[in-house]
């Protein structure tokens, strides 16, 4: 970070980030708990210390979104693709050897803990991110406009919902958020659909509160924003893969469109309307990724972990300890 140009251009220095991840010194720790996306689970660590690795997801944009990546970068052909295509090749490379440097991994959803089983050939406990419940919470009565939040990049497919309202000129979009695609967006929106940029939490609250239901059309690998929706009441219309399988429940807390369309989005929209949903069992779903859960999920993975590396000084098979099941650990 105190590279120039670091802060406006860090994805440029993407390259050095796992020479950072290994300057760290670690000598004087004998747990090592790291909270990895791309290279904190490279850190390095010794035959004495105990590493378990909290991974968000494999490297995305170097695995299996490679292709979706160079076209939304722009990165199609020529010397900027080729270039591309070795960094991520490199990445690859580094994700797979850095695996080997982990003793116990922990996965925040099974979508994950399926992709580190594909990526690295290793077992995963799953812990659930936490979610602030008393940062969010339900209010009395509801307007009528649809809601989205997050970052907005090329695989948030923000682009679908803004298409899908577009064709519904009746119902009113608000889109919460900034990224690379904003531009785009703008553009692409019509006059029922507000894109509002970053927004301060107080904000954030508000929306999703108020809010006839919060749209989610990414393939995400777990997803806080539809959780913190069901935590204020909201009832989610989430694309039916990944993480929100895990955190939506069909009927009581929302419901799943089957394909990444703008059809398939209106269709859903439909369905929405024709069913009703309780506040507060909408509520009750999000309390499943309470932070007291978490914590004493994490524990019980990170005990069980320690008592047998304390026990054998060493974890003598991590991908059993990787699997155990949460009623197990917790």
């Amino acid at each position: 970070q105190r590279m120039p140009l670091a802060r406006r251009a860090y994805r440029h220095f993407l390259p050095l980030a796992p020479l950072a991840v290994e300057g760290f010194d670690l000598t004087d720790y004998d747990l090592v708990v790291s909270s990895s996306y791309v290279v904190a689970k490279g850190a390095l660590t010794t035959a004495d210390q105990l590493h378990v690795s909290y991974v968000h997801s494999p490297v995305r944009y170097a695995w299996d979104l490679q292709f979706e990546y160079l076209r939304a970068s722009g990165y199609e052909r020529g010397l900027r693709r080729a270039l591309a295509r070795a960094v991520f090749h490199y990445l690859r490379v580094y994700d797979a050897a850095s695996a080997d440097r982990v003793d116990v991994f922990v996965a925040n959803s099974h979508h994950v803990a399926r992709r580190i089983w594909k990526t690295y050939r290793r077992r995963a406990a799953v812990v659930h991110p936490p979610v602030d419940l008393d940062a969010f919470s339900p209010v009395a009565g509801k307007d009528d406009y649809y809601v989205t939040a997050g970052r907005l990049v090329p695989y948030k497919r923000v682009d679908l919902l803004v298409e899908a309202f577009n064709a519904m000129p009746e119902r009113e979009l608000v889109v919460i958020g900034d990224g690379p695609e904003r531009a785009r967006l703008e553009r692409l929106a019509g006059p029922n659909v507000r894109i509002l940029g970053h927004q301060p939490e107080a904000a954030l609250r508000h929306y999703l509160q108020r809010a006839r239901a919060f749209v989610f059309a990414a393939l995400e690998d777990f997803g806080i924003a539809p959780v913190e929706a069901q935590a204020c009441g909201t009832p989610v219309i989430a694309y039916g893969r990944g993480g929100a399988l895990e955190t939506v429940v069909p009927g009581v807390s929302g419901l799943f469109f089957e394909e990444q369309s703008a059809a398939a989005v209106r269709a859903a929209v439909a369905e929405f309307e024709r069913l009703r949903f309780e506040t507060e069992r909408v509520r009750a779903s999000a309390e499943r990724f309470s932070a007291a859960r978490f914590h004493a999920r994490m524990s019980g993975v990170l005990g069980a972990a320690w008592a047998q590396h304390e026990r054998e000084g060493r974890i003598a098979d991590p991908d059993a300890l990787g699997a155990l099941s949460l009623e197990t650990v917790a």
